[in-house]
């Protein structure tokens, strides 16, 4: 059996390969959005792509399965329960029911109905017949069950969630029993996905061991009792969400071609910025606190970028790239086209340094270190300090007097943030978020807006005081 992950660190989202070598077939399961990785893989093994499945209608990424399939003429399977319901696939597709089984070679996969993240969601079995034709080897359970989690159920909103919830509960008591316990689960997304609460870091587990270790497949618990312990323990809700399930349901339109996005002298550049194009600046936090284009997000490339794109920068919007390099295109554009962040149109030419020669204006993010801001807090004429790290950070402490709001809920929260003669400072872990609320913030008309340099961890390095209250 071939089998292959294949991780998108920023999503923290794994995507699958697996069939039979000798076959010379294989499957490719909820591919991201830029596929190449999956043809080169299958070119570098000499097998060809011949099915492409979903375990469902994702909400934090957008598919590639379409454009796969597409791309390589692979059939495209996905779930049948979408059928009715408020997330219904739009495109040509084959259907997969509960107990369906592809064949590829030596290799089977076969469909479970695991309803309760999606009414619809598959999870997938897989056998070895060369080593058993009745016990499966592996489980790819996508958004089911994670390594110490499982799939929260509020993506159809408030008034569904109960119901899927209590789905969840049926799916792991029927879904799992009977299965072995050295079963091998593979998610579909590992810690720091908001697709599920608690996930360990640990990229596969067995079934053995997560029916020991994962509260949820505690036998013990009532109906009553997980849901409960489920829907109190959700992650905030991205809103991008809703936008992720209604264009994966439509199917994402073909991957634009990096060779259609210009370099732009500067002064079309500017032109566009000020009609309607929105400009993502994908250069280091530094690089950014020294000079950027006025109203830029400041987003670096790099894990973050598609998570915090996705929450910041306005969908159905033309975009405009500033980068260091032009060598971070490529990565830049793939990165902001996984949550469908398509219509990038070109970057700065030459950069910041062209666009400083050119006599633009520029703005600049200034810092303020630790001690600096604990000195001018203590006098009684500090800045208002914005804290936009996770609720779960905050409680584990933060800075008395601080105003928090996650990064994400900002642009929708800024009538709550106290305004004060002696400006704003902004305040995340270390700096990365701190950028990205910063930009929001002064996209939005604030004045005097600092970020705090290192962030809570050089406060806790530093020895200054936090509190939990």
């Amino acid at each position: 059996m071939l089998f292959e992950r294949f991780e998108d660190t920023g999503l923290s989202q794994y995507s699958y390969a697996v069939g039979c070598p000798a076959a010379g077939t294989i499957a490719i399961v909820d591919p991201r959005r830029d596929v190449d990785a999956y043809i080169d893989f299958a070119e570098h093994h000499g097998v060809e792509i011949r099915y492409v499945l979903e375990t469902h209608i994702h909400a934090d990424f957008a598919s590639g399965a379409r454009e796969l399939g597409e791309r390589t003429g692979a059939e495209l399977y996905l779930s049948r329960f979408d059928a009715d319901e408020r997330y219904e696939v739009a495109f040509d597709h084959q259907t997969l029911d509960h107990g369906d089984s592809i064949e590829m070679g030596s290799v089977k996969l076969t469909a479970l109905h695991t309803p309760g993240h999606t009414p619809e969601h598959l999870s997938y079995l897989v056998f070895d017949m060369a080593r058993s034709n009745d016990t499966p080897q592996i489980m790819l359970s996508g958004d089911f069950v994670f390594v110490g989690s499982v799939g929260r159920p509020d993506l159809l909103g408030e008034d569904a969630k109960l119901g899927l919830a209590k789905q969840m509960f049926h799916s792991i008591r029927d879904g799992l029993k009977g299965l072995p316990s050295g079963l091998e689960v593979h998610p579909g997304h590992g810690a720091g996905s908001m697709c599920g609460a608690g996930m360990s870091a640990r990229p596969l587990s067995t079934l053995g061991f997560e029916r020991v270790a994962n509260p949820y497949l505690d036998p013990n618990l009532t109906e009553q009792r997980f849901v409960e312990q489920l829907l109190a323990s959700s992650p905030p809700f991205p809103p991008y969400y809703r936008r992720m399930k209604e264009l994966n349901s439509a199917g994402p339109p073909t991957l634009k071609r990096l060779d259609a996005i210009e370099p732009l002298p500067p002064e079309r550049f500017q032109s566009l910025a000020q009609n309607g194009h929105v400009v993502v600046d994908v250069r280091d936090h530094e690089a950014f606190g020294r000079s950027h284009v006025p109203d830029a997000f400041g987003i670096s490339v790099g894990q973050g970028l598609s998570t915090w794109a996705a929450w910041a920068v306005p969908y159905d919007t033309p975009l405009l790239l500033v980068v260091a390099n032009p060598a971070w295109i490529e990565g830049a554009v793939h990165a902001l086209a996984r949550v469908g962040l398509d219509d990038v149109r070109g970057y700065l030419d030459g950069g910041m340094e062209v666009w400083a020669e050119a006599g633009f204006h520029a703005e600049t993010l200034p810092q303020i270190s630790v001690s600096d801001l604990s000195d001018r807090l203590a006098s009684g004429n500090g800045p208002v300090l914005l804290d936009v790290r996770s609720d779960e950070e905050w409680d584990a402490g933060h800075v008395a007097g601080a105003t928090h709001i996650m990064v994400g809920y900002l642009a929708d929260r800024l009538d709550e943030i106290p305004v004060g003669e002696d400006g704003l400072a902004v305040m995340c872990r270390t700096s990365y978020r701190s950028t990205v609320a910063a930009s929001i913030l002064q996209r939005s008309g604030f004045a005097d807006v600092t970020k705090v340099r290192g962030g809570i961890s050089a406060w806790i390095g530093a020895g200054l005081p936090t509190t939990t209250h």
